[in-house]
């Protein structure tokens, strides 16, 4: 099963701290400077980096996870002597249906979203679609947010959740702790600023939903495909001036951001949306005994290794 895949490699404590100092520095760095460093200073960076053209600034933002997701692969390979695959997947191969389903699946919740808040009140929504800088948009969105989600999905929903599997040899903690994680190195997003810390409760919600996918499906793919598909749409679908990454989208929310309706708006997605993509992916895959795959031990798998290989 998936958490049982990282007895294929070597665990040593030494190895897993080396690795996660490496991939996950820069995050902890950025959120200690957001609640150490002067508001002052805080919003002088932020006066930079808004003053690069939209799309300069998303290749300054994402480019970091090109060399982190990199580096990761490299660790796990090199330093833990085990196969991506097994990061990845329990299966024999990755299944890219999988992600493309997610993806897909996302996508269309999102449209259909959008779609109906656009009916109802469009009022503070601006048509923004600018050809070239939309293109531009998009070829970038689809090159780097692979490197973007990748990374996170395959340090918390990946690494993460197998080294820690292994090492209290339960699933639930995994499934707690990295949700919490996850929802916390969110912690300084501008929307975060905007509108309190009660929207933190969609980010743990949502780490908490990636994970449930990892466990039931025994496997990263559907997570992988949701949080692209969840992130594409974030970038070229409507964009505003309180959101983490700015950008040239098709829209722009041009009205003043009320925390109290977007908290409700979240809190519903966690509520109704995502059982329902729950549902469906359950139908779908057939998954079944919840209770183990998200409840259950883990059990000390005895692998012969294959150096060379890792596989």
């Amino acid at each position: 099963m998936f958490i049982e895949q990282a007895y294929k490699g070597k665990n040593d404590w030494w190895r897993i701290l080396i690795t996660l100092l490496l991939t996950t520095g820069i995050f902890i760095a950025n959120i200690i400077a957001f609640f150490v460093l002067p508001k002052e200073a805080i919003e002088e960076s932020e006066k930079i980096v808004n003053s690069f053209p939209n799309n300069v600034a998303l290749v300054l933002n994402l480019l970091p996870f090109v060399f982190l997701l990199g580096l990761l692969f490299v660790l796990v390979y090199f330093l833990h002597q085990r196969s991506i695959l097994s990061l990845t997947t329990s299966r024999k191969k990755v299944d890219f249906k999988r992600i493309f389903f997610s993806s897909g699946l996302i996508i269309l919740f999102t449209l259909i979203s959008f779609g109906l808040s656009y009916y109802n009140d469009s009022s503070d929504i601006v048509w923004n679609f600018h050809p070239v800088k939309f293109t531009i948009l998009l070829l970038l969105s689809l090159l780097l947010f692979p490197f973007q989600i990748g990374l996170e999905e395959y340090l918390f929903r990946g690494y993460i959740m197998q080294q820690l599997g292994i090492a209290v040899r339960n699933k639930w903690t995994p499934l707690i702790v990295t949700s919490l994680i996850f929802g916390l190195l969110h912690s300084a997003n501008p929307e975060v600023a905007e509108m309190g810390y009660g929207v933190m409760t969609f980010y743990i919600g949502t780490g908490l939903l990636l994970g449930i996918m990892t466990l039931m499906d025994e496997g990263m793919e559907l997570a992988l495909g949701f949080h692209f598909g969840n992130n594409l749409m974030a970038s070229i679908l409507i964009t505003s001036d309180f959101t983490a990454l700015k950008t040239d989208a098709l829209f722009r929310y041009s009205g003043k951001e009320n925390p109290a309706d977007t908290l409700h708006e979240m809190i519903l997605s966690i509520l109704i949306v995502y059982p329902i993509i729950i549902f469906i992916l359950a139908k779908k895959y057939k998954w079944n005994n919840w209770k183990e795959r998200l409840f259950g031990k883990v059990i000390k798998v005895e692998t012969n290794q294959n150096t060379q290989s890792y596989e």
